[in-house]
């Protein structure tokens, strides 16, 4: 397995963790259980922008401009939510 394909598995590991703790937190019944599941769903989030920088740097995450139409349409959609 080369450098690359490590990396993009740490990634998606990563992200799958953040979202586990994501829903720890929201569904923690306890003070102490929610700071638990906070604290280590920001190490995470940490863990996987580190991840992505490396990446980014490396020229491994490739990303795409958003079509200017397409943010027009999601802004309209969403324009009368409060």
């Amino acid at each position: 397995m080369d450098e690359k394909c490590t990396m993009q598995n740490l990634l998606l590991t990563t992200k799958g963790v953040c979202e586990l703790y994501l829903h720890g937190t929201i569904e923690s019944s306890t003070g102490d259980v929610h700071q638990a599941f906070d604290s280590a769903l920001n190490k995470s989030l940490n863990m996987q922008e580190s991840i992505y920088q490396q990446m980014t740097q490396k020229g491994w995450y490739q990303q795409q401009q958003a079509e200017k139409e397409k943010l027009v349409k999601v802004k309209n959609q969403f324009s009368g939510i409060s």
